[in-house]
């Protein structure tokens, strides 16, 4: 018979196993990486070279409390990008925000490089500590990584050297704001290229904004939208195997409209076919398309044509009537 202490032992450590690891401190990531202390207890920066760590420790992934930016100067094989996987050997960079949940086998793939940690505590006195929160990437996957021209690594290689340097020099009362300043250049320069390949992947794109309108097609022709409700930003997101900030970022550099107005659009635009074919009332519309109340119904239409649905129907109708005549 097993003694009980050792048996709780066990299913502690057992229950341990099961769970996210969780790093609070920077100080805590250095030591699980078989890395030194960082030289500063608010921000580091990790070589994937030189960190050692059986990824079997982490196999229910890990939680940073802190800001990752990844900076990924090559991959080895491909990675999954909503339905299809596509080769990047040329590398990229990834944006984790604090507490989300990572996957080892997705975040952790095998490529070289370098990952800068920034803890919130080094940016509270700063505009940053607010402005960061407005980048939407670091609500992005590990697939929907950016990914950089050999002119762009070299520009974030050089910014990520010029805060080591730093790191390595004697802090002193402007080492703060010199290094909260390349972070802000590096997350501008970040947008920018995201800018870029909105624009530069468009083959994959309008493949996402394609499906993306025959899904709500199917929504609205289906009656799915009587059973399920109205389409929502997540659903639709989920459904296209992207994070919702992502699709909204990359439709509004498609056709200007985030996924929210776009959803409207295409009901609005399902709603006109239904009020000019006369075949529902106004509330049987509504409910049709998903709407728990008519009244809201009514309040969308308008703010979206000018015109309430039954104003519309009958100018419609006696547009129709005049024809016929």
């Amino acid at each position: 018979m097993v003694p009980t202490g050792i048996a709780s032992n066990k299913l502690d450590l057992y229950t341990m196993k099961k769970q996210p690891v969780v790093f609070n401190s920077l100080s805590q990531l250095h030591k699980a990486m078989g890395q030194q202390a960082p030289l500063h207890p608010l921000i580091s920066i990790i070589n994937y070279g030189d960190a050692h760590f059986d990824p079997k420790d982490f196999e229910q992934g890990i939680i940073l409390n802190f800001y990752k930016i990844s900076f990924k100067t090559s991959f080895s094989g491909k990675l999954k990008y909503g339905q299809g996987f596509y080769d990047f050997e040329e590398g990229g960079m990834s944006f984790i925000a604090p507490g989300q949940l990572l996957r080892m086998q997705d975040e952790e793939a095998d490529y070289s490089g370098m990952t800068l940690h920034v803890h919130p505590d080094l940016l509270r006195s700063y505009p940053l500590n607010y402005a960061i929160k407005q980048y939407g990437f670091f609500s992005y996957s590990a697939a929907e990584a950016l990914y950089l021209s050999e002119k762009e690594k070299s520009t974030i290689l050089s910014i990520y050297r010029f805060i080591q340097d730093e790191l390595n020099e004697r802090i002193d009362k402007f080492s703060q704001d010199v290094i909260i300043s390349q972070i802000e250049l590096l997350l501008n320069y970040a947008n920018r290229f995201y800018e870029r390949q909105f624009i530069t992947r468009k083959a994959v794109n309008n493949d996402l904004l394609a499906r993306l309108e025959q899904q709500l097609e199917d929504d609205f022709n289906n009656d799915r939208s009587l059973i399920r409700g109205l389409p929502s930003v997540n659903a639709v997101a989920a459904q296209l195997n992207v994070t919702p900030r992502y699709l909204s970022d990359l439709l509004r550099n498609l056709v200007g409209l985030n996924t929210q107005q776009l959803i409207h659009e295409k009901l609005i635009e399902k709603a006109k076919t239904y009020l000019a074919k006369d075949e529902m009332t106004v509330a049987e519309i509504a409910y049709h398309l998903g709407f728990e109340h008519p009244q809201s119904f009514n309040k969308l239409f308008k703010s979206k044509t000018s015109f309430s649905p039954s104003d519309y129907k009958k100018s419609h109708l006696n547009s129709f009537q005049q024809h016929e005549k």
